[in-house]
C-alpha cells in the first residue's frame, strides 16, 4: 500500500528533477506548438480553465488552444466542440502536445507528473465518498486510467482506477506509468479520450464496484 512517509517528498523531488531534465525536450516543443497556434489560430495561444487540484482546491490550468472561438463558426446555434476544433488543434490533442503547459504546473507544485487527471469543478459534489479520494493527491499529467484504455473506460471505471492508484501509490508505480505513457505516445500517439459526455453522478449499482483492479496489467500493479 502507498503509505510510505517518504513518498510525498520523493514524489515532489522526482517531479521537479524529471521535469527539469526533460526541459530540453518539452520547452522547444512548447515553443513550436505555441508558434503554430499563434500563426494558424491567432490569439489567445493558451486556453485556461478552472480545475480542482489537491484537496479539491481550485487552480487555473493552462493548455494550448485547440478550438476557434464560437464567433468564428458562422452559425446561429452554439457550435459543438467537434465543429470548433481546428485541424491543428486535432493534431495537438492526438499527440497530447496541447498539454505541454502542464509541465509548468508541475514545477509550481500544482500538479504532478503522475496522478488522477484534473476534471471539472462541477463534478466535485457529484462524486461518491470513495470517488472523491482521487483528490487526496495532486492531479497528474498522466495517470493509471490514461494508460489503461482511457478511450474505452466509463467514468466509474476511471474513478476506480484513480482511487486504486491513491491507495497503492509508490514511486515504482509512478515510474511504470510514465514508461507506459511514453510507450503509448511512440506507438500510436496519445489519441483523444472517448466522448463519454459529462459526469452526472454514479448509479448506486455502479458505485459498489471494487473489481476494476483486476484489469490493471501485472507489470504495473
Amino acid at each position: 500500500m502507498g503509505n510510505s512517509p517518504r513518498y510525498p517528498l520523493d514524489k515532489r523531488a522526482f517531479d521537479v528533477l524529471a521535469t527539469l531534465a526533460l526541459a530540453p525536450v518539452w520547452m522547444p516543443l512548447l515553443a513550436l506548438a505555441s508558434a503554430g497556434v499563434l500563426i494558424v489560430m491567432g490569439r489567445p495561444v493558451f486556453f485556461r480553465q478552472q480545475r480542482p487540484g489537491l484537496g479539491g482546491v481550485i487552480f487555473t490550468m493552462y493548455k494550448l488552444r485547440t478550438m476557434r472561438p464560437c464567433a468564428e463558426c458562422g452559425e446561429a446555434a452554439l457550435p459543438s466542440d467537434a465543429q470548433r476544433i481546428t485541424p491543428l488543434g486535432r493534431f495537438l490533442r492526438r499527440t497530447s502536445l496541447d498539454e505541454l503547459p502542464e509541465f509548468l504546473h508541475v514545477l509550481a507544485g500544482r500538479m504532478s507528473l503522475v496522478g488522477p487527471r484534473p476534471l471539472l469543478p462541477e463534478y466535485l459534489p457529484r462524486y461518491t465518498e470513495r470517488q472523491a479520494r482521487r483528490h487526496e493527491l495532486p492531479p497528474g499529467i498522466t495517470g493509471l486510467a490514461q494508460t489503461s484504455g482511457r478511450r474505452d473506460l466509463s467514468w466509474e471505471e476511471t474513478f476506480e482506477l484513480d482511487v486504486w492508484y491513491v491507495e497503492n501509490r509508490t514511486m515504482r508505480l509512478d515510474i511504470a506509468i510514465l514508461v507506459r505513457t511514453i510507450g503509448q505516445l511512440f506507438r500510436r500517439g496519445a489519441g483523444e479520450a472517448a466522448d463519454r459526455g459529462p459526469f452526472t453522478g454514479s448509479e448506486p449499482s455502479e458505485t459498489t464496484r471494487r473489481d476494476t483492479h483486476r484489469d490493471i496489467p501485472p507489470d504495473i500493479s
